[in-house]
């Protein structure tokens, strides 16, 4: 297997050539260890952080931001983004309410609040 990323760890972007099976990976192109780690884990386990707006019940026409407090697998975007849709929050919230406690590992928090 052969896989070119580039790298968004810093703003430099390296260019990573990712190489081998499942069990050894060997990158090249990365200026630095944290590129390193970024194309492994891209290559065995991607993750991602989601963002999204929950309607809010309460209020006509109102929308709250969310996002997940740390990322998720890739694999479970879609399962995220379709749970968020079916959920509604109740004003006031404000940035750093908590929505979810565990949607795949991870909590829902408000990043921008509706009074």
């Amino acid at each position: 297997m052969t896989r070119e990323l580039t790298c968004i760890i810093c703003p430099k972007g390296c260019r990573l050539c990712v190489e081998g099976g499942d069990n050894r990976l060997t990158v090249r192109g990365n200026a630095c260890p944290r590129g390193e780690q970024y194309a492994i884990a891209e290559c065995t386990n991607p993750m991602r952080t989601v963002t999204a707006v929950l309607r809010v019940s309460n209020r006509y026409d109102t929308m709250v931001c969310v996002k997940t407090e740390s990322p998720v697998p890739k694999a479970a975007m879609f399962a995220v983004m379709e749970r968020l849709h079916q959920t509604t929050v109740t004003a006031p919230v404000s940035i750093g309410d908590i929505v979810m406690d565990d949607l795949f590992g991870s909590r829902i928090v408000v990043t921008k609040g509706a009074i």
